[in-house]
């Protein structure tokens, strides 16, 4: 049997629990009680319950053996994933983009030019996920960031162009306050 997670699949661990669950249900079935009461006993749901009963009726407990982690794996080896690492640290302007930023689209042309393998957006995304990498911080400033121009900015411009709120008038919103005549 396959689950699928949200997050990412299950570990080793709940795999295990999983099967050994499983295997009590084909015990209780090959004992002649019916998938509602295992499911009641085992605390599981119907559907699950008369899910193993159809595998088992099938292939014996054997079908219930776990089939380990869901998904494909890295498409990458270790030492490939080394190298990919190394490659990521030198920056996207070493390998000829006008910036530092690192999208999913250019980490994945880096790996089909370096590596000759394809991996769509999302599959880099998992990919750089597992690295530890963050889709929200960037780890360096713009390499042309002015700070003292920012500065300026900050103390001439920005007070210049925040509007002021409006001024307060005493009274109510309701149109049957009696300040608003």
């Amino acid at each position: 049997m396959r689950y699928s997670d949200r997050s990412g699949g299950l570990s080793a661990a709940e795999r295990a629990r999983r099967e050994a669950l499983r295997f009590r249900a084909a015990d209780m079935f090959a004992g002649g009680i019916k998938p509602p009461w295992a499911a009641q006993l085992l605390g599981i749901t119907r559907k699950s319950a008369y899910e193993w009963y159809a595998v088992w009726l099938k292939g014996g407990k054997a079908a219930l053996v776990s089939k380990g982690a869901a998904g494909a794996g890295c498409k990458l080896t270790a030492d490939q994933v080394e190298r990919l690492k190394a490659e990521l640290d030198r920056g996207a302007a070493a390998h000829g983009w006008d910036d530092q930023r690192w999208t999913a689209a250019r980490v994945a042309t880096v790996i089909a030019e370096r590596f000759h393998i394809h991996y769509t957006a999302r599959g880099v995304a998992y990919l750089l996920q597992r690295l530890g990498w963050s889709f929200q911080v960037p780890v360096h400033h713009a390499t042309k960031r002015d700070e003292e121009q920012i500065q300026h900015w900050k103390r001439w411009t920005w007070p210049a162009l925040k509007e002021r709120g409006r001024p307060g008038v005493p009274g109510s919103a309701s149109p049957m306050s009696p300040a608003r005549a």
